[in-house]
């Protein structure tokens, strides 16, 4: 509990949703009756229909973490849209309300699929190549990404950067159709060797394409510059790993596309 707690006044800074990105435009969506407002940056590509980049927030909704990442995707050369799990005027305001939430969709992973599957929609309507999609996270978004290859999805991969691994237990292992880049802080305490193994034994009776990375000296949340460098608290940056996750994405990303 006590990291946990630790945990949440870290990443409490993580609340404070931007609005500074000139390049991308705000997009308000539907999942049913759920009301939801993502981010689109579009490709700097000259290609008729580029392939799409799915972003998912990090526990405490999207923020400018996962819109500046949408703008560097799109310099890549793919569209990209940051999307909104929790829903217009639902943004936690606490690290204790991000829990309840980021918990909520964790044990109901049909919704949670939902609010993904929906975004995955939306940046076809954008202009996204349907054939050429990828869903990508942070945290509580890298869970995300995982839920849309158990999903089964029509996306070519999925990426989770410092992502939870594990799934209610009640749950079956099923076939992996799409690639997967897991790219975890070999230090990070959230996620339990327990989830680990039973993640690369779901990887394999699923038999996907799966590669999973680590980074030393990383503990959770490696790639977020707000955090500090003490790694004693949990969650914090590590600019090496970080510089070295967004290469390895880039180089699976590639793979896909080529």
């Amino acid at each position: 509990m006590k990291t946990i707690k630790s945990y949440a006044l870290i990443i409490a800074i993580l609340s404070i949703a931007g609005s500074s990105f000139a390049q991308g435009t705000v997009v308000s969506y539907k999942d049913a009756d759920a009301s939801l407002q993502g981010y689109f940056v579009k490709a700097k590509s000259n290609k008729a229909k580029a392939p799409g980049i799915v972003i998912v927030h990090q526990w405490m909704g999207l923020s400018d973490h996962e819109k500046g990442a949408a703008t560097k995707i799109a310099a890549l050369g793919y569209h990209a849209f940051a999307a909104d799990i929790y829903g217009t005027g639902n943004m936690p305001k606490t690290p204790q309300e991000a829990g309840e939430k980021a918990g909520y969709y964790r044990n109901n992973p049909t919704i949670f699929q939902s609010r993904i599957k929906a975004a995955i929609t939306q940046i076809v309507k954008q202009g996204a190549d349907p054939d050429n999609i990828v869903v990508m996270g942070y945290c509580f978004g890298g869970t995300g990404a995982l839920e849309a290859a158990r999903a089964a999805f029509p996306v070519k991969g999925v990426i989770s950067f410092h992502g939870g691994l594990g799934k209610q237990a009640e749950r079956k292992n099923g076939l992996i159709k799409a690639r997967v880049l897991v790219l975890h802080g070999a230090d990070d305490p959230f996620v339990p060797k327990a989830d680990i193994d039973k993640f690369q034994e779901e990887m394999k009776e699923g038999k996907a394409d799966w590669q999973m990375i680590y980074y030393s000296n990383a503990v959770h949340a490696f790639t977020d510059e707000n955090l500090g460098s003490d790694n004693s608290k949990g969650a914090a940056y590590n600019e090496t790993a970080a510089k070295r996750s967004w290469e390895h994405m880039k180089l699976f990303l590639q793979e896909l596309f080529m």
